[in-house]
């Protein structure tokens, strides 16, 4: 850096992150500041907080929420906020102008980024499409809905498998590996219409259940919740779904749990249907979530569109605008959590239809009985 003339390095590429801090993200989001001399700056998801507190060797941490009530920005947004008033002290940067790819996140896949000369290749006189193909990418063809009902049902087929062979003291880490042979084993050739299927999962149990955390080696617990964060990419076009099972007797404090939640999930469902308002939506959801008293609840989105990625426009908050149209497919999420560890999500697929919601899985929400 010395060499170069570079007072400060910001980068935000998981792999980048994880070589100057050693905090391995969960969704990507994070930045690092890292300066020629000094401490380095950790910019961090807030649901990550205890894994940067245990995994990064900086103790500079900033965290920023995944949802902010005032904010309906998405949350790198405001991870960019603190990194630029963090490298706002530095005269010379050094960034990732010219990143090709970049390895994994703790979440999903390797996804490719373009090059600045990319982006400057095509001269001044340009406009941004993102927001045109986000518009036409929300309502679905029916080609879309075909691909993305293959998605659903080989998730929940993988479901049903993993449904007969958990069992109390399993790892975390076995059960998802069961999910996700089914996912690629059978799910490539479904029906004689799938290419190429991908699962991509989260399992936790008991305590293990938080906002964002990764799948270990924490053995499966019996009477309490083991869930199943997953999504299926069929040829493409994706699923993304919270279930849950259950290893005998469900506890009363589970049950009460999730008795509440889904009632708060099935007033939502109702809530789906074309000209409801999005910000609405979220208003509402987080309402019943409160008045279980869990406020501020919960920290990521509760409703998102799913496509061609298993996160995509439009998404439902209270500070932002826009309405549910026919041919939407949104992923409804509401959950809760405890302090410490523990709580609960549910999550499916909804495609939006003249007459309201129609759920795409198969497979049942709630917490199921294995």
């Amino acid at each position: 850096m010395d060499e170069r003339g570079l007072d400060a390095l910001v980068v935000r590429a998981p792999d980048n992150v994880l070589y100057l801090t050693n905090f391995w993200a969960m969704k990507g989001y994070e930045v690092c500041v890292f300066p020629r001399e000094g401490e380095p700056v950790l910019v961090c998801l807030e649901a990550s907080a205890e894994d940067s507190a245990r995994m990064a060797w900086t103790s500079d941490v900033r965290l920023f929420r995944g949802y902010d009530e005032g904010d309906p920005r998405p949350p790198v947004a405001r991870a960019l906020d603190i990194a630029r008033k963090v490298a706002s002290e530095y005269r010379t940067l050094g960034l990732e102008l010219s990143l090709g790819t970049q390895a994994s996140d703790r979440m999903i896949g390797e996804p490719t980024t373009f090059t600045r000369e990319w982006f400057h290749a095509f001269g001044d006189d340009v406009e941004d499409a993102t927001p045109l193909l986000a518009e036409a990418r929300a309502i679905k063809t029916e080609q879309e809905i075909e691909r993305m009902r293959l998605a659903n049902d080989i998730a929940a087929a993988a479901m049903e498998h993993a449904k007969i062979v958990v069992e109390p003291g399993m790892s975390e880490a076995q059960l998802a590996a069961e999910w996700q042979s089914v996912v690629h084993g059978e799910g490539t050739g479904w029906e004689r219409k799938v290419d190429l299927a991908l699962g991509f999962s989260l399992v936790w149990s008991g305590l293990g259940i938080k906002t964002f955390t990764a799948t270990a080696d924490r053995p499966v617990v019996e009477g309490e919740p083991t869930l199943f964060e997953i999504w299926v990419c069929a040829d493409g076009y994706w699923c993304d779904h919270t279930k849950n099972l259950v290893v005998g007797e469900l506890t009363p404090r589970y049950r009460e749990l999730e008795e509440s939640l889904m009632t708060v999930y099935q007033d939502a469902i109702d809530f789906i249907r074309p000209g409801a308002s999005l910000a609405e939506l979220d208003r509402r959801v987080r309402a019943g979530i409160e008045a279980m008293h869990f406020p501020g609840e919960p920290s990521h989105p509760i409703c998102h569109g799913v496509g061609a990625r298993a996160h995509e426009p439009p998404y439902a908050h209270q500070a932002g605008g826009g309405e549910i149209a026919e041919g939407m497919v949104l992923a409804l999420e509401p959950g809760c959590y405890w302090e410490g560890g523990g709580g609960l999500r549910v999550e499916d697929n909804f495609l939006v239809t003249a007459a309201g919601a129609e759920k795409l899985s198969p497979f049942p929400d709630g917490i199921v009985q294995a």
